[in-house]
C-alpha cells in the first residue's frame, strides 16, 4: 500500500475512481463532439459567447436547437458538464488524498479545463482563428491525458501496488513507449493544423500524393498534409514495434491489452484517414478520425503509464543479468 494515499473511506475511494473514469471517457467523447462541430462546419452556428443568441446558455429553448446549433450548443453543454465533474474530482482529491503530485495534477487539470473553456469562447468571438483553434484542440488532448492519469491513479490496482515490479527487459522499451507518446502528440498537432487551416484536401488522392510518391510542395497545405501522412507511417511503425515487443513478453501482462488496443486503433485510424480523402472530408469519417486519434493517444498513454507504475526495467544487459540471478536466488 502506498503511504498516505488512503485517507478516504472505501466507499468514497470507489466513487472518486468512478467519477474520474466517467470524466476521462466523457473527455474523449467531448473531443469527438468537437470534431463533429468542425466537420459539420458548425463552429459559428452560435455566434456569441458565453451566451447563446443573447440568452442564458443553460435555459436556451430546445425548440430553437436547429441546424448547426445542435452541434455547437450541445458541445458547450457537454463541456460544462466535464468542467463540473473536474471540480468534483479535484475537491475529492484535495479533501481525501494526501498524494501531493495527484493533488497538483488535479489542480492543473482544473485550470486546464477553465482555460479550455475560454479558448473555446475565443474561437467563436475571434471567428475561428487558426492559432486559437489549434491551441483549443491540443489543450483538449492534454487535458484528456490528465484525466486518464487521474482515473488510473485512483483505481484499486494502482492503490494496492506497493512498488514497481522487476522484469528482464531493457529500459529501451520504456524509452520507446515514452517516445511514442510524444510523437502521438506531434502527429495529432499536425492533424489539428491540417484541419484548422483547411488543408485536408490539399492532396486529393491516396495512397499517392497528388499523383506522386512525394508531391510538389506548392503550398503550405500540401506540406502540412504530407507531413501528417509521413507522421502516420512513422507512428504506426512505432506502435507496431512496441506492441510486438510487449505481446512477446508474458511478464508484461499489464501492458498487453493497451498495447494490442493501440495496434488495432492505429490501423483503424490509418484507414479512417484514407477514407477522409476518398470521401472528400465527409462528416462521419472526418469525425471518426478525430475520435480515433484521441483513442489511439489514450491507449498509447495508458501503456506508458502502466509501464512506469508497475514495472522496473533493466537499464542494460548487466542489470538484466542481475535480475535473472536475483530471481534464481529467490
Amino acid at each position: 500500500m502506498q503511504k498516505g494515499t488512503r485517507t478516504l473511506s472505501p466507499s468514497a475511494r470507489r466513487w472518486l475512481h468512478r467519477i474520474a473514469s466517467v470524466l476521462a471517457v466523457g473527455t474523449i467523447l467531448l473531443i469527438a463532439k468537437g470534431g463533429l462541430v468542425h466537420s459539420a462546419g458548425a463552429g459559428l452556428s452560435v455566434p456569441d459567447w458565453p451566451t447563446t443568441y443573447g440568452e442564458n446558455m443553460f435555459t436556451y429553448p430546445v425548440e430553437k436547437w436547429t441546424g448547426g446549433i445542435v452541434y455547437e450548443h450541445g458541445h458547450r453543454l457537454i463541456a460544462t458538464g466535464i468542467g463540473l465533474l473536474m471540480i468534483i474530482v479535484t475537491v475529492m482529491i484535495w479533501m481525501g488524498d494526501s498524494r501531493r503530485w495527484l493533488r497538483w495534477l488535479s489542480a492543473g487539470a482544473l485550470l486546464a479545463v477553465i482555460v479550455q473553456g475560454v479558448l473555446g469562447g475565443l474561437t467563436v468571438l475571434m471567428r475561428l482563428p487558426t492559432a486559437v483553434s489549434v491551441s483549443h484542440a491540443m489543450l483538449a488532448q492534454s487535458f484528456m491525458l490528465m484525466t486518464l492519469l487521474i482515473a488510473a491513479a485512483t483505481s484499486p490496482r494502482w492503490m494496492k501496488s506497493d512498488a514497481p515490479g522487476e522484469v528482464q527487459e531493457s529500459s529501451a522499451l520504456q524509452k520507446l513507449l515514452l517516445a511514442t507518446v510524444l510523437f502521438t502528440f506531434v502527429q495529432i498537432l499536425l492533424g489539428a493544423i491540417t484541419r484548422h487551416t483547411y488543408s485536408g484536401m490539399a492532396i486529393m488522392d491516396f495512397p499517392l500524393n497528388n499523383g506522386k510518391v512525394i508531391p510538389d510542395f506548392t503550398s503550405f497545405g500540401v506540406m502540412i498534409q504530407f507531413a501528417h501522412r509521413v507522421g502516420a507511417v512513422i507512428l504506426t511503425t512505432m506502435i507496431l514495434v512496441q506492441g510486438v515487443r510487449i505481446l512477446r513478453r508474458p511478464a508484461l501482462r499489464l501492458l498487453r491489452v493497451p498495447a494490442a488496443a493501440s495496434i488495432a486503433m492505429v490501423l483503424v485510424q490509418f484507414m479512417l484517414g484514407a477514407t477522409v480523402i476518398w470521401t472528400r472530408e465527409a462528416i462521419v469519417p472526418n469525425t471518426l478520425h478525430v475520435m480515433g486519434g484521441a483513442l489511439t493517444f489514450t491507449f498509447v498513454f495508458i501503456t506508458y503509464i502502466r509501464s512506469v507504475r508497475y514495472y522496473r526495467f533493466a537499464g542494460d544487459a548487466e542489470n538484466a543479468a542481475a535480475l535473472r540471478v536475483q530471481g534464481v536466488n529467490a
